[in-house]
């Protein structure tokens, strides 16, 4: 769930990961990043080309004593670590999406994206995965997800700051690696109050998934979530465009274009990676 977006291709690569190989030659950047804590409500922190949001859009409904708090602990090339502690008291709704975004190859129409992620063209098919292992550690019972989040438009969206960003979306699509006593948008629910899924069993970068389907109010909403309950993906590897699209119809299992309408004239125009949090205390590590 986004409120300001303005980015897109990803390769969310933390801890000590297998990051895209430099080309022969090529400098690569290392930080050894101060791990300054941010706790406002939109502050962000950036490194490099990735940016850390804490977009607390529910803090409203929040009661005193919440707080929500994140830092970048280091960055070296493709690769960040980052991490949020967060505690939220009152209401039922989300209150935070403090993610990890890179500010970086922004607004490609899915028809010309090859993988996700990759700095290539659709002509390079050489595969390239998106990895991101976490942990998480809390105190009683929460309500929150881990997930990536993106956004679909019929127009690119700006460069521009948040506030002044044009690309209205037309369609999120959540991959969900955790579910804590959540759940997600849908468009019916059985009669214990349990959202109904449109699909299940879709293979998809080596897990298998239930895909569910609504709105937020505001545009189409598409989830993906594991097919077991209370599985929690902690290590994650692939390419993530297998959920979109495919390359020129080869080479990859496409799910939302094939089976739920999904444009490839879209525009991608968000993708980010984070920790959706409603209630209790957590600690998420990445």
């Amino acid at each position: 769930m986004l409120f300001c977006s303005k980015l897109v291709l990803l390769t969310l690569l933390p801890l000590v990961l297998a990051a895209p190989a430099p080309a022969p030659g090529a400098e690569v950047e290392e930080r050894a990043t101060e791990a300054t804590t941010f706790c406002g409500q939109w502050d962000t922190s950036a490194s490099g080309n990735y940016e850390l949001l804490l977009d607390q859009w529910g803090l409203s409904g929040a009661s005193s004593g919440s707080s929500d708090c994140a830092s970048i602990t280091s960055s070296s090339g493709s690769t960040i670590a980052w991490t949020t502690t967060w505690k939220w008291i009152g209401g039922t709704g989300v209150k935070s999406f403090t993610n990890i975004q890179l500010n970086a190859g922004i607004n490609r129409q899915l028809s010309a994206i090859g993988t996700i992620p990759n700095r290539f063209t659709k002509t390079d098919y050489r595969f390239k995965k998106s990895t991101w292992n976490w942990k998480q550690t809390s105190t009683g019972t929460i309500v929150a997800d881990v997930a990536y989040d993106l956004f679909t438009s019929n127009s690119p969206g700006s460069t521009l700051p948040c506030f002044f960003s044009t690309g209205a979306a037309t369609t999120e699509i959540m991959i969900w690696l955790a579910n804590f006593n959540a759940g997600p948008i849908s468009s019916s629910y059985n009669s214990a109050g349990q959202p109904n899924p449109v699909a299940t069993g879709i293979s998809l970068a080596g897990h298998t998934w239930n895909l569910y389907s609504g709105s937020n109010g505001a545009n189409a909403v598409f989830s993906f979530l594991p097919s077991t309950a209370g599985t929690q993906i902690t290590s994650f590897s692939g390419d993530v465009k297998t959920f979109l699209t495919t390359i020129d119809g080869s080479f990859y299992a496409q799910y939302l274009t094939q089976h739920e309408g999904l444009s490839t004239s879209q525009y991608l125009t968000t993708f980010q990676a984070g920790t959706e949090a409603t209630s209790g205390s957590a600690t998420l590590t990445t």
